[in-house]
């Protein structure tokens, strides 16, 4: 008896939508996705049963979970996605008990120590001859009279938590994600914040590569069983969020191709003998015209549906996987596709006069255009396309209170 594909989503955001449409648009099933709270994306659609767990921090819960619905799936193949730094790194501490159940392709949490802590991946970088933006590595117990000398770049600087996970953990008021500082009072102030919040791992201060969000890029790749990329898929970002907690969100792509990074990110997890999805967010550096690295994510990104539109099906991925009818060489991808996932309107707006308009425009209104949320066969209740309206109704304050990043 051929067994049914089943996903399960941990998450409740775009990231767990954007997987779910994947896997009904190659297979036609529903996904069950776990959120600690509603969200429009998943809780309304047709494609998604969501189901709210309130103890999704726990470990022990969780596991227990989803072993539990495992274990009243008979006949079916299951696949595990982590839709955020945290439930992805709740798969990875777990993955041995899991795997029993689930497909959930991921490293081991010795290798995800290393590249999730954004200080150690700098020095992985630098061993792999990964360009990377110059960085300062500051502690709690570090001594805030640095922030005064000469930290080998210019003010203003940014300034971000190595964790994000533990980050976010540790709510204050007036929480970045990532946050810009003018003088060294200024960043003073910021890592005051951060630490007296219960943080208490390394901060990221680094130079400022200027440009706006155009200058901005994202990688994400599949790795097959055999520790070697399949597929990798390279966007232009054209529009990020600009909200506090949202900043460095993408909400526009384009599909490009650049091997001289691209092929320097597929051989180094060739080398390290990465398995799963991986997310690489990158910016161009004008000042000596390199790709710089900023970080990477042990998961799918948040956008993760413009590799999908652009003909590498996420969920296809990981299904060719388990069954071993992934190819041998690696697929670059190669199609040219416009996804946002805010109004056109607000797009044209930031990237008005650019080559980047003038692509857009050639693929509006084309099979070469998506729009995460807007599927057809997940339209059918008013209420969701209600919710879809107002989604994208809010952007335009929301670029309106906050237009720059």
């Amino acid at each position: 008896m051929k067994k049914q594909i089943i996903p399960v989503l941990l998450g409740a955001d775009l990231n767990a939508y954007s997987v779910a449409r994947a896997f009904h648009e190659a297979f036609g099933v529903k996904s069950f996705a776990f959120g600690k709270y509603k969200l429009g994306a998943t809780s309304m659609s047709s494609i998604v049963k969501f189901t709210v767990v309130k103890n999704l921090s726990d470990d022990k819960k969780t596991v227990e979970m989803l072993l539990n619905f495992a274990k009243k799936q008979r006949n079916a193949e299951l696949y595990l996605f982590g839709c955020t730094d945290e439930y992805a790194e709740m798969i990875i501490r777990n993955r041995e008990a899991l795997a029993e159940y689930y497909f959930c392709h991921c490293i081991g949490e010795r290798l995800a120590e290393l590249l999730q802590s954004k200080d150690s991946f700098y020095n992985i970088c630098d061993k792999f001859g990964i360009p990377h933006p110059k960085t300062v590595i500051f502690s709690s117990f570090s001594d805030y009279s640095l922030l005064f000398g000469d930290i080998g770049f210019n003010y203003p600087i940014i300034i971000k938590p190595s964790r994000s996970s533990l980050y976010w953990k540790n709510p204050f008021p007036n929480m970045k994600k990532v946050y810009s500082a003018k003088t060294p009072s200024e960043a003073k102030k910021i890592l005051v914040d951060i630490y007296s919040s219960g943080y208490d791992s390394t901060v990221i201060l680094q130079d400022t590569i200027p440009g706006d969000d155009s200058r901005m890029y994202v990688l994400t790749c599949y790795s097959g069983s055999d520790g070697k990329v399949k597929r990798a898929c390279l966007g232009h970002v054209l529009l990020e969020e600009h909200t506090p907690k949202g900043l460095g969100n993408h909400v526009a792509v384009i599909t490009e191709q650049h091997p001289e990074i691209t092929d320097v990110l597929c051989n180094f997890l060739d080398d390290i003998g990465y398995v799963g999805f991986s997310n690489f967010d990158i910016k161009f550096d004008e000042r000596d015209n390199k790709f710089k690295v900023f970080e990477i994510n042990l998961r799918q990104g948040r956008s993760n549906y413009y590799v999908t539109a652009a003909g590498q099906n996420v969920a296809e991925s990981v299904v060719f996987d388990r069954k071993g009818a992934l190819p041998d060489e690696r697929e670059i991808c190669e199609k040219k596709i416009f996804w946002h996932t805010v109004p056109k309107k607000i797009v044209y707006k930031y990237i008005k006069g650019t080559k980047a308009e003038k692509d857009v425009l050639s693929m509006e209104n084309t099979p070469a255009e998506s729009s995460t949320l807007f599927y057809k066969p997940d339209m059918k209740n008013p209420l969701r396309s209600f919710y879809i309206y107002a989604h994208n109704i809010k952007y335009f304050s929301k670029y309106k209170k906050y237009p720059q990043r």
